[in-house]
Parts: structure tokens; sequence; C-alpha cells
């Protein structure tokens, strides 16, 4: 699987655009997905370098408590999947600890699901069928 983007949580979207831009980065999609509390700038840099900002909706969503408790900083790594279903059984058999046992909807339409932070050596994977 390829690195599909790296997810940074940020407690203010705006000012953590601007100073992306600064490095020459460009806004290539924007949005809010409710049902996980988030508002998502995602951000494209030189070739297929993606960045995806991540601002709570409040206190209580995953990233705003991520942010309570860590600070503003790297939340996940992404990795692209053709199939994500299989691939989550794949893990699942390789004894990866899954947070989603199935796929759910993502950012831009997109099917995604999380793998625990254990299982990633202390960094939140997310697959994203792509």
């Amino acid at each position: 699987m390829r690195l599909h983007h790296v997810g940074i949580a940020v407690e203010d979207l705006e000012e953590a655009k601007a100073r992306y831009l600064h490095l020459g980065y460009r806004v290539v999609a924007e949005g809010e997905v409710a049902a996980q509390g988030v508002r998502v700038a995602l951000l494209q840099g030189e070739g297929e370098t993606l960045l995806e900002l991540l601002a709570p909706l409040g206190p209580e969503t995953p990233v705003g408590r991520f942010l309570t408790k860590r600070g503003p900083g790297l939340h996940h790594l992404a990795f692209a999947t053709p199939q994500i279903a299989e691939e989550l059984a794949r893990l699942k058999a390789q004894g990866a600890r899954l947070i989603d046992e199935a796929p759910r909807p993502g950012f831009g339409g997109h099917k995604v699901a999380f793998l625990h932070p254990s299982f990633g050596l202390g960094v939140l994977w997310e697959l994203v069928e792509a």
C-alpha cells in the first residue's frame, strides 16, 4: 500500500492552512465529516504529497479529545488500498487490532477504516479505499 496522506490535528483550521500555504501547499478540498465531528482541509504539495488538516467541531469529538490529550500534531497515517474490506480482513487475520471492523464513510466520499495505534507502533493508521 502507498501512503495516501498524513493527518494532522489542529486547533484552528484557517491558521494551519495559512502556514502550509507558505510552504507551497495548496488547498484541493475542504469540508466537514459530521459523523466524525471534524472539519477537514486537504492540501497538496509537490507531486502526490497530501496533508489532511483536521479541526474538531467540538471538544467531545475524537479529534477534540485527541487535542486535549496530546495537543496539535500528527494524528494518523493513511494508506491507500483498492479493496478496503479485504485489507481489513487480512490485517485482522495477522493480529491487527481494528477500531473499525467495517469501512465507514470518510472525507471526500472515500471508504475509510482505522487501526488501533498499538498496531501502528503508537501511530493511528487509516485505510482509504482509493
